[in-house]
């Protein structure tokens, strides 16, 4: 068997696989990551609640929402670490290997069906060219893939905690705004799921749209304002300029970036939009405003202009990516 997970500061996902990643697996469940006191708690939980053959894991793979060096994870949203030669000792499988939940995502993309994508912007992709993905959730993640001869490599990346380019003069008074509250202003500041409120306060506390009474008390009454912003801007009110000019500011800065990583990476395979917020924004991103500042890369904009663009849509890619990763591992051994 080959065990997968998907973990995070909120739940963890494990499923068991059998021979191709991109079949469904034989085994899921998920839990509420929070309740337990380490990853290995859930593992010994999932494991003791299957029949007996299911039990030997020979592979097992685990995104982790955090970054990874030489095997370890510290979660910063958990008080877990994890450590792949702890886990093969603990449960004696024969490999297990720990990546970020980006680098999952990323070897998801090439078992990804035509049905797991929503196609934003038209292009030619190079065959075997490098892949791009971009992927705002809660925070921003990067991540490239390149093509080795046989299969493609996931390159591990932190690049959403790198400074953020304003591209218009309203970003450049975001960044100033922000400079004054953070001592360091990175695309994840702007660019994510955290990064939405910081936007919406810009506009608001600059005057750029005013806040609707009704909207300020919506958003006081929940602790994630972020569904508000979205769901206020895809269904608009008269007084509710001020979400839709949020989202507006996000996708540019988000296009700006993708154009960034397509210049960073070479990537004339295609650039992929993963994370949980760009599904709940399709409209937004099929506007003008995403193409115009994807492609305005100067004398270098045809590379951008002749790259599709993709909005991942499959809600358990990262699970999909690690189970095609444990694959990968037990055709190497």
């Amino acid at each position: 068997m080959l065990l997968a997970g998907d973990i995070g500061g909120t739940k963890t996902i494990l499923a068991l696989y059998e021979e191709h990643s991109n079949a469904a697996p034989v085994s899921e469940e998920t839990y509420a990551s929070g309740r337990y006191g380490s990853l290995e708690a859930i593992i010994q939980e999932f494991l003791q609640s299957q029949p007996a053959e299911r039990q030997r894991v020979d592979r097992a793979v685990f995104g982790v929402a955090g970054p990874v060096v030489a095997g370890k994870a510290t979660l910063p949203n958990l008080p877990w670490v994890i450590e792949e030669t702890e886990l093969e000792d603990r449960f004696g499988f024969g490999r297990v290997a720990v990546i970020n939940d980006l680098e999952a995502i990323g070897h998801a993309v090439p078992a990804l069906a035509d049905s797991d994508l929503e196609k934003i912007k038209v292009g030619s992709a190079e065959p075997l060219g490098n892949i791009a993905v971009l992927a705002p959730g809660t925070g921003l993640g990067e991540t490239f893939l390149s093509w080795n001869g046989r299969r493609y490599t996931v390159h591990a990346s932190e690049a959403g905690h790198g400074d953020f380019a304003p591209v218009d003069e309203l970003q450049l008074g975001l960044l100033g705004y922000l400079l004054e509250r953070f001592d360091h202003v990175s695309y994840e500041r702007v660019c994510s799921g955290n990064g939405i409120p910081n936007i919406y306060a810009y506009i608001r506390d600059r005057g750029l749209a005013e806040e609707p009474a009704w909207l300020a008390q919506e958003i006081a009454e929940v602790k994630d304002p972020n569904a508000v912003i979205i769901n206020a801007a895809m269904h608009p009110k008269p007084d509710g300029r001020i979400c839709s000019l949020t989202v507006e500011t996000f996708v540019s800065i988000l296009a700006a970036e993708a154009g960034n990583m397509v210049l960073r990476h070479m990537a004339t395979g295609g650039l992929y939009l993963g994370g949980g917020i760009p599904p709940r924004i399709i409209p937004f991103l099929r506007k003008p405003n995403f193409e115009k500042w994807f492609v305005r890369k100067g004398r270098l904009s045809h590379l951008a202009e002749k790259t599709p663009v993709q909005v991942i849509m499959h809600p358990k890619a990262a699970l999909v990516g690690a189970a095609s990763f444990a694959l990968q591992l037990r055709e190497d051994h």
